[in-house]
């Protein structure tokens, strides 16, 4: 019998990718909306904060001001100057300076701290949403794609927020304020200057759409890059076993070279929109100059005035050059929002009840599955009209060929996934009308492979029980009869389990992962396999723990040896999603059905395994 994780391999749809296709259709000024709506922080104050950067930007204004008055009060005429009104003018100059430069600091203070609120309050969401998502969709995606939308994504956004949004309030600001000196000044020259940006403002549309969606595919490769990088560093043991890093590194080579191209086809235009606003600002400084000299000459204006708006034609010429940078930031923005919003919008299909949620009775719980049939997104049934009763405190092992749906079963019994069809109960109750913090406080999952965390020892068994103190930690040892493997750690809680517990051997982090599920104290235990892939003297000693964690309680065993059916009250058999057989180990052996033939190979297997004395 097959010793493999029991999986149903099938093709399913992707809800992360269903939503993407979405939202797709939004606009960017859509998607802005959703993230600021997600995001409510950001938009405290955000009146005042706006107010505060138009005003940063009178102080540039009033510099060309200056230049014409102290140019036409003599300068220009190389006579004597009215030095009174410069020195008036100088003086409003200085303290309008002084001011403008205040209300910056006060103005980006503001938005700092209100961006940083904001985008908190959506990663957040975000790690938390992807806590809320099934198994399924997790396991759909690649995890380097969901970690890059919590961490680098909304990094994209915070980035683009405090500097690039920054600039981009204080241009407008700024042209806002030059364009209505130049009014003031000559309406004609005004006329002249934004005719000549005409063509790019019409053309940057164009550019716009075309750079969302090269962003949307930079932003995209990014998420995939990190995970071809982070797979060989977690897997690392098997990329050196078989000798495969160059094959590895091909693979992170193409990721990296897929982002590589996907940025350059993204900068191509950057670089265009960056050229046409060069030639648009010179084409506006040349018009400025001929057209102010013509009205020079016919006496409407003075040269102070020309100077003035040459000036001032600078202060606007500036920001529409940037113009191009903040737009490339803002679509690379809108691009990484976008993926944060499809990430949040993902609906989960395992949805928690909350406060609202019914409670399991106290005690030691059944289960019962009615007529429950389940198929994956987009695939086949993969479990057909399930139909049993648990009874409480019976030991019932699962057994049956890889992807016959034991696994299934499993989640479908902790509510990691809802049945299409039919309910799963638990002490009488619906599953799916539990909370989640309620099923798991009486059901538990220990899974073939115990995940530990970058911890001690102590930190990882608190997974279990947060509040448990180390008397209550080294009693649940001695509970288990592991006071022997304990007094071989040689700092004992204190111990350092490493990454995923690498520190620890395999039959090691099942024996912590034992620990854990007793300090939950739950009511009703699903293993899948705890005590596989050990060596004899820890299997001894996961076999008698398990005895002493699973007495009193209601437990379903995946079971990929035999030796777990046949110590089991019942067994139940599973055959291409069907439950095929149920009966005591003795009954089904004598049956001579699914069960015997699969005991039957498990026991000459055995034998073939054993050396002979």
């Amino acid at each position: 019998m097959s010793t493999d994780v029991d999986t149903e391999i099938v093709d399913t749809v992707d809800p992360l990718d269903a939503q993407e296709a979405r939202s797709a259709r939004l606009t960017g000024f859509e998607i802005i909306r959703r993230g600021l709506a997600l995001s409510p922080a950001i938009k405290d104050g955000l009146g005042i904060t706006m107010l505060l950067a138009v005003l940063s930007t009178v102080g540039g204004a009033v510099v060309p001001v200056v230049i014409q008055v102290a140019v036409d009060s003599g300068l220009g005429k190389g006579g004597d100057i009215d030095s009174s009104a410069v020195e008036s003018w100088i003086v409003v100059a200085l303290v309008l300076i002084a001011a403008t430069a205040a209300c910056a600091y006060v103005m980006r203070v503001r938005l700092f701290v209100a961006s940083e609120r904001g985008l908190t309050q959506m990663r957040v969401r975000a790690f938390r949403h992807v806590h809320d998502l099934s198994m399924l969709t997790q396991n759909a995606e690649r995890r380097g794609v969901l970690v890059s939308r919590v961490t680098s994504d909304i990094d994209q956004v915070s980035l683009f927020l405090q500097f690039t949004g920054i600039f981009m309030v204080i241009s407008v600001g700024q042209m806002v304020v030059a364009t209505a000196v130049m009014a003031w000044y000559s309406w004609q020259l005004t006329l002249v200057v934004l005719a000549c940006f005409l063509p790019l403002v019409i053309s940057l549309r164009w550019f716009a759409g075309r750079m969302s969606r090269a962003y949307d595919t930079v932003r995209r490769t990014v998420g995939e890059m990190l995970a071809v990088i982070a797979e060989p560093v977690v897997g690392a043991s098997v990329v050196r076993s078989h000798a495969i890093e160059d094959r590895t590194q091909r693979r992170v080579d193409h990721g990296i070279d897929t982002n590589l191209r996907a940025n350059v086809s993204a900068q191509k235009l950057v670089a265009v929109t960056f050229a046409s606003a060069g030639v648009a600002g010179g084409l506006a400084n040349a018009g400025a100059i001929v057209a102010g000299v013509a009205l020079g000459v016919a006496g409407d204006l003075s040269m102070g005035t020309v100077i003035a708006f040459a000036f001032l034609v600078g202060l606007l010429v500036g920001p529409v050059q940037m113009a191009t940078q903040v737009l490339t930031e803002a679509q690379n923005a809108i691009a990484s929002w976008r993926r944060v919003i499809d990430l949040l919008d993902t609906p989960a299909d395992v949805v928690d009840p909350g406060p609202v949620g019914r409670r399991l009775p106290d005690g030691v719980l059944g289960a019962r599955f009615d007529h429950v049939t389940f198929a994956y997104p987009g695939g086949p049934d993969v479990l057909h009209d399930i139909d049993i009763v648990i009874e409480p405190r019976q030991r019932v092992a699962v057994v049956g060929e890889t992807g016959s749906g034991k696994t299934t079963f499993a989640k479908l019994l902790t509510r990691l996934m809802d049945p299409s069809a039919g309910s799963v109960s638990l002490g009488g109750t619906d599953v799916s009308e539990v909370s989640f913090d309620e099923l798991r406080r009486h059901v538990l999952m220990v899974p073939q492979e115990g995940f530990l965390f970058d911890a001690t020892l102590r930190e990882n068994l608190r997974y279990g029980r947060a509040v448990a103190d180390d008397s209550a930690l080294l009693a649940t040892v001695d509970g288990l009869g592991l006071d022997d493997w304990f007094g071989t750690l040689p700092a004992g809680l204190d111990t350092q389990v490493g990454q995923r517990g690498e520190s620890l051997s395999a039959g090691e982090r099942q024996l912590v992962a034992l620990l854990r599920s007793a300090l939950a104290d739950p009511d009703f235990l699903v293993l899948d396999e705890a005590t596989s892939a050990v060596d004899p003297q820890t299997e001894l000693r996961a076999t008698r723990a398990l005895g002493r964690l699973l007495d009193g309680r209601t437990s379903v065993t995946i079971a990929h040896r035999l030796s777990t059916a046949e110590n089991a009250d019942r067994v139940l058999v599973f055959d291409a999603g069907r439950l095929a057989e149920d009966g005591t180990h003795a009954q089904l052996v004598d049956a001579g059905g699914v069960y015997s033939r699969l005991h039957a190979s498990w026991v000459a297997q055995s034998r073939l395994s054993t050396p002979e004395a």
